[in-house]
């Protein structure tokens, strides 16, 4: 290399072109032998440089997201289950439902992929370049529970509420929560009201919402009004993936053998 090299990683380095700085050369020579014109080889520049950072920003928001483990759309095998039509996981796919500050509620037993849809369309929206949480709903009454306490609520709201195009909230109803727990989670839901959308899993049909929240009927119909105004519901039903794969590994008798033990 020469002089001109070093001065232009020189360069690079304190205007934080991070991709140019690496690739211009291997640029500059596939312009020359494709007799690509400066303007061309300039273009090639700043492409490299746009997707760097696109790819670093995409990096960023999934480890920010907080996902347990990262699932796509492609891994969901949808023939195994019902309550979802390939017209519907398409739509899901385009993300025109954050575009309207819309809502997606995932119901269904467990194990039949919630999570894994919930999962998959927070990580479409990360590479998107948009900002998303991934939080299991127990995990997150603790936390406004604690701020409460601290004095910090609206100031955890306000990081919780508006800090993210999309809120995952996973598995309400899978444990009680008290009476103001319940509160909260009213307050956030009714905070994020056509402001930003929310994707929620829940083992409950709707008319069993009330008793993981305290029992309490008035606060539960004023919840599902809000969060099911601009909503995507999806019942999902089907076969749970984890027993399919241990009937699969021969750990517990397949359907057959069951019902043939009962006769």
């Amino acid at each position: 290399m020469n002089l001109q090299y070093d001065r232009i990683q020189s360069l690079c380095q304190q205007l934080r072109l991070n991709a140019i700085g690496p690739q211009y050369v291997d640029i500059a020579q596939h312009s020359l032998q494709a007799h690509h014109s400066y303007g061309d080889f300039l273009e090639q520049l700043l492409r490299a440089e746009m997707t760097e950072r696109q790819s670093r920003t995409q990096a960023i928001l999934t480890q920010m997201a907080g996902f347990p483990v990262i699932k796509t759309l492609d891994d969901f095998d949808s023939s195994l289950v019902t309550g979802l039509s390939t017209k519907t996981l398409a739509s899901l796919r385009s993300l025109a439902f954050m575009e309207r500050h819309q809502n997606v509620i995932l119901l269904g037993p467990s194990g039949v992929g919630k999570t894994h849809l919930a999962i998959a369309l927070g990580y479409l929206a990360t590479q998107a370049g948009l900002k998303t949480r991934f939080v299991t709903a127990a995990d997150l009454l603790l936390q406004l529970d604690a701020a409460l306490r601290q004095g910090k609520l609206e100031e955890v709201l306000k990081r919780t509420v508006l800090g993210y195009r999309l809120l995952i909230i996973d598995e309400v109803g899978y444990l009680p929560f008290s009476r103001e727990q319940a509160n909260l989670l009213f307050q956030l839901v009714a905070k994020r009201y056509e402001k930003g959308s929310i994707i929620l899993t829940s083992n409950l049909p709707f008319g069993q919402w009330h008793t993981a929240l305290a029992g309490d009927v008035t606060l539960t119909a004023a919840l599902l009004d809000r969060l099911l105004h601009h909503a995507t519901v999806l019942n999902i039903q089907g076969e749970s993936y984890r027993l399919k794969d241990k009937r699969k590994a021969g750990l517990i008798p397949s359907r057959l053998k069951d019902e043939e033990a009962t006769l």
